[in-house]
């Protein structure tokens, strides 16, 4: 039986780099506050760390794949400086309104759940243990589909989302939350393991 994994899936735009409007450069990139710490310590629990984002500016033609590729090379470097490495990214680069081969609906484009089955298959990730990080109902409206353990709304962007999930004013808020949860699991493993030895020597 293989080893499955739990993964913190992050959305780019204002979750990683601040909402600036169809991001497309490095020049432009302006980190949310947090991030690195986050994704070490959320790293550190044995979460894969897992971008899954909507790139309808893609679809729009106000930049191609090719330049976001760079500008994500670009943004998977800066990580490593920062001790710590995103283990995938994938990006839905369809809309409804799109141009070309990019226009139409697609099961990756959030709210739909392609992105996140994929990773699970190709990373091994369970997505009942797994968590998400959006400033969008769609983000949380995909979490919650995709069955996730939690889903937390980074305030900021849009508010009053339908579903199951708790908002955040900040990162730092997450984090400590899966140090909890953390310590948590432990401690129930912990006792399980007790429980056990206790059955076992009353046998």
């Amino acid at each position: 039986m293989s080893l499955r994994h739990k993964a913190l899936f992050l959305d780019r735009d204002g979750v990683i780099n601040q909402e600036v409007g169809y991001l497309h450069v490095a020049e432009e990139v302006r980190w949310v506050e947090g991030i690195f710490e986050l994704c070490r310590v959320a790293a550190g629990l044995g979460y894969k760390l897992v971008v899954v984002t909507n790139q309808a500016g893609i679809a729009r033609g106000l930049y191609t794949e090719g330049q976001f590729e760079e500008l994500t090379a670009w943004m998977l470097e800066e990580f490593v400086k920062q001790g710590v490495a995103l283990d995938a990214v994938y990006f839905c680069p369809f809309h409804p309104e799109g141009m070309g081969k990019y226009r139409g609906e697609h099961e990756d484009r959030k709210p739909g759940t392609g992105m996140l089955r994929r990773a699970a298959k190709d990373l091994g990730v369970e997505l009942g243990w797994s968590v998400m990080i959006g400033d969008r109902c769609t983000d949380m409206a995909a979490a919650n589909s995709a069955g996730l353990r939690q889903a937390f709304l980074l305030e900021g962007t849009e508010t009053g989302c339908k579903g199951n999930y708790e908002t955040v004013t900040s990162l730092q808020q997450v984090q400590e939350w899966l140090v909890v949860a953390a310590a948590a699991s432990a401690d129930e493993v912990a006792h399980a393991d007790v429980d056990e030895v206790v059955d076992s020597v009353g046998e």
